[in-house]
């Protein structure tokens, strides 16, 4: 009893003081700094669930516009009801149901050595370090038919990690659109693959040839008319070769076989036989 007495009367000599003396601003900093944290850290776990649903939101808008489905008046939970999210085994090629597509995170999953698999220097064209060993795809179609297939995509450009989805046409082989949500590229070069006029010059081309050769890169400067190979190629960005070559990369990586050629060739002889 004696030590709380003493504890009080502490706090009522500093209360006492002067609200200029040292003691009493460094209690009142500290008292302040305390209450702070308390709602910030509150505000924090409060919102959570808020920023994880907007950020789950802009993911499906991304994906529902690069596949062509999205809507001015649309409601992007019901539109992207048309959308099959499905797991593949990257290094098999197949679809698997040992994770689930609807909550994992191939960026988070990518960090942890048990969900993912380190990528040898030689391989690591796209400057990832590390993949999941897991890849998300999502599919538009009817019944066995599939129309559109959405990758998600990421690989280091000039100053940083560009994330995006490539949409391919149901044959596994042609572009059907290109979208980046995150980037530090510099705004009005390397930021211009944001740039729905960049972009638009994607649909269409070839991702592999007749062989199956992987042909897809974006090249420096502009494609000439009668340009050989022009289906496989996308005309480059002005002042910003080296995050053009940093998307001509991240192709080669994700669509060959270190990320989804085993199982966009799976799907492309599946086609063929039917």
């Amino acid at each position: 009893m004696s030590d709380i007495r003493e504890g009080k009367g502490y706090m009522s000599g500093l209360l006492a003081l002067s609200n200029d003396s040292v003691p009493k601003m460094l209690l009142v900093t500290v008292v302040l700094c305390l209450l702070c944290s308390v709602l910030v850290s509150g505000a924090a776990v409060y919102l959570r669930p808020l920023q994880a649903k907007n950020v789950e939101m802009a993911k499906r808008t991304q994906i529902l516009e690069v596949a062509g489905l999205m809507r001015p008046d649309g409601d992007v939970d019901e539109l992207f009801a048309a959308v099959d999210a499905r797991m593949v085994d990257l290094a098999t090629g197949e679809y698997s149901d040992d994770v689930d597509a609807a909550t994992f995170d191939m960026d988070v999953a990518s960090r942890d050595p048990v969900t993912s698999v380190a990528i040898p220097t030689e391989q690591d064209v796209a400057g990832i370090g590390r993949r999941a060993r897991y890849g998300a795809v999502y599919l538009v179609g009817e019944g066995e038919r599939i129309d559109t297939i959405v990758l998600p995509v990421k690989g280091y450009g000039l100053w940083s990690t560009m994330y995006g989805f490539l949409a391919l046409e149901g044959d596994a082989r042609t572009v059907k659109g290109i979208t980046f949500f995150q980037h530090g590229e510099t705004p009005g070069l390397g930021g211009e693959i944001e740039n729905p006029r960049w972009q638009a010059k994607w649909p269409g081309k070839k991702v592999y040839d007749e062989a199956g050769e992987l042909r897809l890169h974006v090249v420096k400067g502009e494609l000439r008319p009668g340009t050989p190979g022009a289906e496989y190629a996308v005309d480059g960005i002005s002042g910003a070769t080296l995050t053009a070559n940093g998307v001509s990369r991240m192709i080669e990586y994700w669509l060959g076989e270190e990320g989804y050629g085993p199982y966009l060739e799976r799907l492309r002889q599946a086609g063929e036989s039917t």
